[in-house]
């Protein structure tokens, strides 16, 4: 079971074996990588956050508490994450402007994307700007509510759900190009 095999790693790696530590990482970073880049669009930057929070998760992992099946995983991720919000706003790279909300609550004709591979779906996502594209993820990925967010990144409920709104037109804009040149 992946489980047991995450628990003899966690127990191995507080013996000091180092070892241990490279197969956690193995087993994990694909994964780890894939959140971290649903934030951070730059590759350097996305190195630099994923080195930061792996050094949190090593550093911290005598104190993770097993909770189940995928509880190491997910306490991983939060770590992540945090660390992906944290870096967005310490470079003042989320920028929100609030819709009226009349134009928060406008009808969006949506794309044909089926025929979009996956990877450039996650691709065009990683094109929006970085306020909108955080706002999306942790709405749509991370099913955190417009209250969750806006107390998470600080801003107001009707500035996150205008942001994903936005984020939603940008990519079905995005979708509808990509279509159109690759006549799909």
């Amino acid at each position: 079971m992946a489980e047991d095999v995450d628990i003899l790693l966690i127990r191995q790696i507080a013996r000091g074996e180092c070892a241990a530590e490279h197969a956690l990482y193995q087993r994990h970073i694909r994964y780890l990588t894939a959140v971290a880049a649903r934030y951070i669009s730059n590759d350097e930057d996305l190195r630099d956050v994923l080195q930061d929070a792996l050094v949190k998760i090593f550093a911290n992992l005598s104190s993770f508490q097993y909770r189940g099946a995928g509880s190491l995983r997910a306490w991983m991720s939060r770590i992540v994450l945090n660390d992906a919000l944290k870096f967005l706003r310490d470079n003042s790279r989320l920028q929100f402007v609030e819709l009226d909300h009349e134009a928060t609550h406008i009808a969006d004709p949506p794309p044909e994307a089926e025929a979009v591979p996956a990877d450039v779906i996650h691709s065009l996502i990683r094109e929006l700007p970085d306020g909108y594209r955080t706002i999306f993820n942790l709405y749509l990925i991370e099913n955190k509510s417009h209250k969750e967010i806006a107390k998470l990144l600080g801003i107001k409920e009707s500035t996150s759900a205008s942001q994903f709104h936005r984020a939603k037109v940008a990519l079905a804009e995005k979708i509808t190009n990509y279509l159109q040149h690759n006549r799909l």
